[in-house]
């Protein structure tokens, strides 16, 4: 943690053209996370005349190392309620990015993503995926935009990582989507993130098997984990009950769970 949180405040500094001055506010008599937050409080903030707009960008990485993840999350969180009272953290705007596909079990009074103003990305509507393909430069008509929905929704992701490399010439539609399920198709990476995720917390994967085994109709599960198979982009609410979030995930997951 001590050597995360060193190189975060030296990149940040580094991004605003300040000098690296950590050998004067870091302390070992003091932990870590105090080090870092005196050195944004009293040199980064303190030397600009600016409000500093922070993006972090796919923090979900760092859930990969829970030691790390647990901390720095809760001074993130730290910081937002230090900025209701005291007016030099006012000047810290937090733009926190990530990827609800890893479910991290967090104590809810340190996490920051349930708090400030959350943005979810919304699904694609069929307009949105033609105006779509036509700047990937493919002449599409509905019919193809309504193939590939079927297969995946209007998931932003998926339906770009679709288009990209359909336009690409690396693989046509109509083999995307004789594959798209399997190992060897276009999604495997994305497919098998999921699954090692949802093996990681059996009760995940056990509901998950229930929502994709449902023949097509939607599923009441308890509320608690339909909100984590949510959280982590896997199922859509249909008022109290789930369903996949798409087709692809339906036909994957219920040959592997």
């Amino acid at each position: 943690l001590d050597r995360f949180l060193r190189w975060f405040c030296a990149t940040v500094g580094r991004r605003l053209r300040l000098p690296n001055q950590l050998q004067d506010y870091w302390d070992e008599i003091f932990g870590s996370k105090d080090n870092c937050t005196a050195y944004f409080e009293e040199f980064l903030l303190e030397n600009l005349d600016r409000p500093l707009v922070l993006g972090l960008d796919e923090v979900d990485c760092i859930f990969k190392y829970p030691e790390i993840a647990s901390d720095f999350f809760g001074l993130l969180r730290a910081w937002h309620e230090d900025a209701k009272n005291r007016d030099i953290w006012k000047q810290l705007r937090l733009v926190v990015v990530h990827s609800t596909e890893v479910y991290v079990p967090m104590d809810i009074n340190q996490s920051p993503f349930n708090v400030g103003l959350p943005l979810e990305l919304p699904e694609f509507t069929q307009q949105q995926v033609y105006e779509l393909s036509r700047l990937h430069g493919l002449d599409w008509l509905p019919k193809q935009v309504t193939q590939l929905m079927a297969l995946v929704g209007g998931h932003p992701y998926l339906v770009r990582l679709a288009l990209y490399h359909i336009a690409r010439q690396d693989l046509s539609l109509t083999k995307l989507l004789q594959v798209a399920p399997t190992e060897g198709g276009l999604y495997n990476d994305h497919l098998r993130r999921h699954l090692w995720n949802l093996q990681q917390h059996p009760e995940l994967a056990s509901a998950m098997q229930e929502v994709v085994e449902a023949s097509g109709e939607s599923l009441r599960l308890g509320s608690k984990i339909a909100f984590k198979l949510h959280s982590m982009g896997l199922v859509h609410f249909q008022g109290n009950n789930v369903k996949p979030r798409c087709e692809l995930y339906r036909r994957y997951f219920q040959e592997r769970l």
